[in-house]
């Protein structure tokens, strides 16, 4: 088996509309889970997975929000927020240094001055000048021909961007060689079709970025959908065949999104309803 050691990498956190974000979860019981702002938004972590392996930093990220490098800052009195290339400089990672990002999809949901930098033709550089961006060949294919639905995620600057770095590296099968043994991909249809979920092998258990699928623990319910999910039945379907593979192989899932929690395990308990345990809210260092 191949030496890896495995670190959760926390960037800029993101606000979304709560109703969105629970689907047809009735807002008396949601803010039970996650307490709204005034303008009815919630708090989303940006949680990155870095596995470091024969001598290579692989990056892994649910879409692309974080993705554009930061804006600068335009006076001294403007605070700076700690974003993904701070989190890497924390664990002693420079930019250059990464070789390779896995991006589950290309959806993205900027920050409100992004969005007015993009709209106004000043969209900043993509991050990693250097690294190999692994994309599903499916989802490629939706993202430069998007459906009405889900036109408005696809941010087509970094559509461009992708297609001119001379580094994007689109995938077909279920592995890759660029990133060697012990990785493998599911892949997820119901949030957008292509979605690639990587499952990394580790000696106590697989772990498994369970992307936007699973974004959070609230999302082990397998009724519980976004509004962002484009075909909610096979969503369900393609979770439940993901946790009961957790399940049987003690595997542990990665959650990018989930504000507080960074990895659980989890169990399946008499009343078929999926339960997370051992939770860790930081992903310090896991090693093979």
């Amino acid at each position: 088996m191949v030496y890896r050691k495995l670190f959760s990498v926390t960037g800029r956190p993101r606000r979304l509309d709560g109703g969105a974000l629970f689907g047809t979860t009735p807002r008396n019981a949601w803010i039970e889970w996650q307490s709204p702002d005034y303008d009815n938004e919630v708090e989303l972590a940006c949680r990155a997975l870095l596995v470091q392996q024969d001598g290579s930093n692989i990056l892994v990220m649910a879409g692309t929000d974080a993705l554009f490098a930061p804006l600068p800052r335009t006076c001294r009195c403007q605070r700076s927020t700690p974003g993904l290339l701070e989190g890497l400089a924390r664990l002693g990672v420079e930019e250059a240094q990464i070789h390779a990002v896995v991006l589950t999809h290309l959806h993205a949901m900027l920050a409100p001055e992004v969005r007015l930098a993009v709209s106004e033709g000043d969209a900043p550089r993509l991050l990693f000048p250097t690294a190999r961006y692994l994309v599903g060949r499916q989802h490629w294919m939706r993202a430069n021909h998007p459906h009405p639905r889900d036109r408005a995620l696809f941010v087509p600057q970094i559509i461009s961007q992708l297609q001119g770095s001379g580094r994007l590296h689109l995938i077909d099968e279920c592995s890759s060689d660029l990133l060697g043994e012990g990785w493998r991909f599911h892949l997820s249809d119901g949030h957008t079709p292509g979605q690639l979920l990587p499952e990394i092998d580790m000696p106590g258990g697989p772990i498994i970025f369970a992307g936007d699928l699973v974004p959070g623990r609230q999302w082990l319910a397998l009724d519980q959908t976004t509004a962002y999910d484009r075909n909610p039945e096979s969503l369900i379907d393609e979770k439940e065949r993901l946790l009961d593979h957790v399940v049987a192989e003690r595997g542990r899932l990665f959650l990018s999104r989930d504000p507080s929690v960074a990895m659980i395990k989890v169990a399946r308990d008499k009343q078929h309803r999926y339960q997370p345990f051992d939770h860790h809210a930081a992903l310090h260092r896991l090693d093979s």
